[in-house]
């Protein structure tokens, strides 16, 4: 954690953290180093997960957030902020507030590389991460000063993340008369996330059963034939606000039409459904309802539970948004074209600067060399060796 800084005496403030305890168990670390710490929360899930002698609920109107956490941030002569994204409306105005009186701000997300990292970035995450995005800059970098990853084991627990989501979602509605104001990112019903969370569990089994046989085909008949299309979550601010794109729909549209129009035909199409869609969307039927459109039908596949690494290893190219499923395809040395603004869309690792109708072409090789000294710049500037939902190395150091 030597990248935030001194904390000893320090006054540092909390927001909203992912479901579950991790921003506790935070909170909990930076008393231990010597911090005094502040948690404000905007709902009853927030609270049952924090201390209870810092914690500060916020019970008013979206309008008036910014007044309020500007206060006091100023009152409580805050020296750091801590957020978990920086999308969302209560953390975008929070360090909006932040960034206006001087305090420095620091933002949680999910690890660029996974299982066993996470994400810790001063200022923005994604495409507001400040992380230089010029290949001189890693062509300059000495490789072997660079520290190689080689990060402990998190022991990913679905079970907890499962149980936490079922948590939080249940108390805020239950005590959603305590903070009658405020505004999820998405749709806030414990009921609809329990059916979501039912449909997942049985839509998972279910596809592994069904797609048991496809990773023979894409090993075998299909390997290096296809071109591989990850789908995002629908409401992944990596789209709505990182990308010209106002929904997954559109994209599937713009791919299939251009792959109708310019990919080779001895290729395919496979597109994979994100897990975290599976139990509330279902792209099958729109997908294929276009390709028969454009009358290639029977060169598109679509998959829900195969393999990811399978499905990367044995791809001509990857197309994507800014899906972190495009580092591992660059570590895997497929050649990878993002249509949105990803901070690994760098000359000489993506395509870029190649328009989609070319990729199926001509897809550029990434540069091994280059792709190692930005993997490592990349997890020692930004990554925590951590999990949310298990074991976190980087807390106990």
């Amino acid at each position: 954690m030597k990248r935030i800084g001194d904390i000893d005496g320090k006054n540092i403030l909390l927001l909203q953290g992912p479901m579950g305890g991790f921003f506790k168990r935070l909170d909990d670390y930076f008393r231990a180093e010597g911090a005094i710490t502040f948690k404000l929360g905007l709902n009853a899930g927030d609270q049952f997960f924090s201390n209870h002698d810092n914690y500060t609920p916020y019970r008013g109107d979206v309008e008036g957030w910014r007044e309020f956490v500007s206060r006091f941030v100023i009152e409580n002569k805050i020296d750091k902020l801590f957020v978990f994204g920086d999308c969302r409306i209560y953390q975008r105005m929070a360090i909006g507030a932040a960034n206006e009186i001087g305090v420095e701000v620091f933002v949680f997300e999910e690890g660029y590389f996974r299982p066993d990292y996470i994400t810790l970035e001063r200022a923005g995450v994604n495409d507001y991460s400040h992380i230089s995005r010029e290949k001189e800059f890693y062509e300059a970098l000495d490789l072997e000063s660079l520290p190689h990853p080689s990060p402990s084991p998190t022991h990913f627990s679905l079970i907890r993340m499962v149980m936490s989501a079922i948590i939080y979602y249940l108390l805020s509605n239950l005590f959603f008369f305590r903070y009658p104001h405020y505004q999820h990112h998405r749709d806030f019903s414990s009921i609809k996330e329990a059916f979501f969370g039912i449909r997942n569990f049985v839509r998972k089994y279910y596809y592994l059963f069904k797609e048991r046989h496809h990773i023979e085909l894409i090993t075998g008949r299909l390997s290096k034939a296809y071109f591989f299309v990850p789908l995002q979550t629908y409401n992944d601010f990596q789209i709505l606000q990182h990308s010209d794109y106002l929904s997954i729909e559109k994209f599937i549209i713009e791919v299939l039409e251009s792959f109708a129009k310019k990919a080779p035909s001895e290729t395919y199409l496979l597109f994979k459904h994100h897990p975290v869609d599976r139990g509330r969307k279902d792209y099958e039927e729109f997908i294929f309802n276009q390709a028969e459109l454009l009358r290639i039908e029977d060169r598109v596949l679509l998959f829900h539970d195969v393999h990811l690494p399978t499905c990367i290893k044995n791809a001509r190219g990857t197309v994507t948004i800014s899906s972190t499923v495009g580092l591992s395809s660059l570590y895997h040395q497929i050649p990878t074209i993002t249509l949105g603004n990803a901070i690994y869309d760098i000359e000489g690792l993506t395509c870029k600067g190649c328009v989609l109708d070319d990729f199926w072409q001509d897809p550029k090789l990434p540069e091994k060399p280059l792709f190692e000294r930005f993997r490592r710049y990349l997890i020692e500037t930004t990554q925590l060796n951590g999990s949310f939902y298990g074991s976190c190395p980087a807390l106990e150091e």
